[in-house]
């Protein structure tokens, strides 16, 4: 029986997460969790799992309230609440369910005390990728990723030769504005950029959709989980979501994760350590998926995807600040107070402003992740 400690648990792949712990309740139980801002439903959470011992939410009024009225679970709060449930609670497995950089440090940290990762926050990668994978390397822990692209390759290595494969090709769906014109662009309002035509998720990763800055992520991503090298990873623009990621073999055959789009799946299969049933396709080309539109990914259009790219090439920090700008600029946006293409700009700058760090501690790794959102602010 695995203990879980879910954060985010009030979010989409939070909520999913619940389901899959539900479908395996023989397998799982759930002994602590996160919630944010939504502290409504945490009732209702104790009500239903009976193991839970420790809570996160930001508040720390309703904190206390809480702590009076379950004197039994041990409630945490503030600025150092989530690191700190993560380094007290008891679990044998965490599912990292967080948006932005705050699901960092608690990925490092479960690590560090050897437990499963199962990891859906793309930023700990991008801005702690060195250190994740040096404790990995080390024999610290184990991760599974939760993001259905990286599932999809995963399952994808398991029935090939890695020997066998020339490139790993990333889906993408292109978000809400794939087929506006560019013109248009300045127009946009954050309402439009949210109507995700195949996937339902969060606001902030719907806008990184929208930009392709989530593929510049997966990219980086893909880099880290897989060591693969950056020249071998491509972006395939792909309408339904329905094909979530692919290799090409050296021989022309294509290996893909074929379904709908629903992090159900990806999830099990992170819960369930790849241990779960599943098959995967192998093509001639891309004519035989016959409900499937392809196109060729257009560097222009998604100018925060090349950056990304050129982050990872650079080093450490100026993915630490990649991020951390790109999280500002987001917000902005979705605060009506700057223009769509105002998130590009705004991220390049900080960027191109940042000093070169190649291999930052955790210390320098938040220095620099602050500084660089106080001038994505100015």
């Amino acid at each position: 029986m695995r203990k879980v400690l879910l954060l985010g648990a009030s979010g989409s792949i939070g909520s999913q997460t619940l389901d899959i712990l539900d479908k395996y309740s023989d397998r799982f139980k759930l002994t602590a969790f996160s919630v944010g801002h939504r502290s409504e439903i945490i009732p209702a959470l104790i009500a239903k799992y009976k193991d839970v011992k420790d809570i996160y939410l930001i508040d720390n009024k309703k904190k206390n309230n809480y702590q009076k009225q379950y004197p039994n679970i041990n409630f945490y709060s503030g600025k150092n609440g989530l690191v700190n449930i993560t380094k007290k609670a008891t679990y044998d497995m965490c599912v990292d369910a967080l948006v932005g950089f705050s699901g960092m440090e608690p990925a490092i940290i479960t690590l560090k005390r050897n437990k499963i990762l199962c990891l859906a926050n793309k930023e700990a990668l991008v801005a702690g990728g060195t250190i994740i994978n040096r404790l990995l390397k080390n024999g610290h822990g184990k991760l599974y990723p939760i993001d259905s692209e990286h599932v999809a390759i995963a399952k994808c290595f398991s029935r090939v030769n890695k020997d066998d494969v020339s490139k790993i090709m990333i889906t993408a769906s292109g978000g809400a504005l794939r087929n506006l014109p560019l013109e248009r662009l300045n127009d946009v309002t954050p309402e439009e950029a949210l109507a995700h035509p195949t996937w339902k998720m969060g606001n902030k990763i719907t806008i990184d959709c929208a930009t392709m800055m989530n593929k510049g992520f997966e990219i980086i991503e893909a880099y880290y989980l897989f060591n693969y090298p950056l020249d071998k990873i491509e972006v395939l623009m792909h309408d339904e979501s329905l094909v979530h990621s692919l290799l090409r073999l050296k021989d022309g055959t294509l290996v893909a994760d074929y379904g709908k789009p629903d992090m159900h799946n990806p999830i099990e299969y992170a819960l369930l350590e790849s241990k779960s049933n599943y098959e995967v396709m192998k093509v001639k080309s891309l004519d035989e998926f016959k409900d499937s539109h392809f196109h060729t990914y257009n560097k222009d259009r998604y100018p925060l995807c090349e950056l990304a790219k050129k982050c990872l090439v650079e080093g450490a920090s100026k993915m630490i600040a990649l991020n951390a700008a790109n999280e500002v600029a987001v917000s902005r946006f979705l605060n009506h107070d700057i223009s769509f293409p105002m998130i590009y700009e705004i991220v390049k700058k900080v960027v191109d402003n940042t000093k070169l760090n190649k291999n930052p501690s955790l210390k320098e790794i938040k220095l620099i992740d602050k500084l660089a959102r106080e001038e994505a602010n100015r």
